[in-house]
């Protein structure tokens, strides 16, 4: 199928909420409805930007990289990602679906990371042009069991997934404070249940962006 533009679907939550899961399920299910779609992640999704995740998840040395530093890595691979990619797909009339975008970049860098929800959606306005989804699925799940999921990667968890319960809780507050300023925008899943049973409610979910 074909359209003036295609769709923008975004995933968003905190760690182990089950994003990448249903960002491919849902993929699957739009292809079989004859949907072209690219799904892509963030950071990531274009050479450049996958250079840059690297370095953000990977930090070299022992200290990391400051909370500011960490912030414009994350806008740097956004842009190049919304340039070479995103934008591209969607107009040829194709569904993107993230796993990830800027709200995660408010939630962690400007809420968790204390930087300010202003600061952030300023870098994005300057490298990405403002780009918003159509649609964020917000997968919210049980705290208990999402913690259970994050202290099981143990030694695999990256520089983001590995900082503090505080850290995450801040994380997951935040992105709830979003959703309820923008109920047109988010659609709140609850990820709790099989990934089959939480697929159906992000498909109806999105019932009024499938033709």
């Amino acid at each position: 199928m074909s359209a003036l533009r295609g769709r923008f679907i975004a995933f968003e939550g905190g760690e182990g909420a089950g994003k990448s899961t249903q960002a491919r399920l849902l993929a699957e299910a739009l292809r079989a409805r004859g949907y072209t779609v690219v799904t892509t992640r963030e950071p990531g999704g274009t050479p450049g930007a996958e250079a840059i995740r690297d370095l953000l998840l990977q930090p070299p040395g022992q200290n990391g990289w400051p909370a500011q530093a960490e912030a414009l890595l994350f806008a740097a691979a956004r842009s190049d990602h919304v340039a070479h990619l995103i934008r591209p797909a969607l107009g040829r009339g194709e569904w993107v679906i993230c796993d990830r975008f800027v709200d995660s970049s408010r939630a962690y860098q400007g809420a968790a990371g204390e930087l300010g929800d202003q600061a952030i959606t300023a870098l994005h306005a300057f490298g990405s042009d403002g780009l918003r989804p159509d649609r964020v699925i917000l997968l919210e799940g049980d705290e208990v069991i999402l913690a259970d999921r994050l202290a099981k990667r143990g030694q695999t968890a990256d520089a983001i997934e590995g900082r503090s319960a505080a850290y995450h809780r801040a994380v997951v507050a935040f992105f709830r404070e979003l959703a309820d300023a923008d109920p047109q925008g988010f659609a709140s899943i609850d990820g709790v249940g099989t990934p089959a049973a939480v697929h159906e409610r992000i498909l109806i979910a999105l019932e009024d962006l499938v033709a």
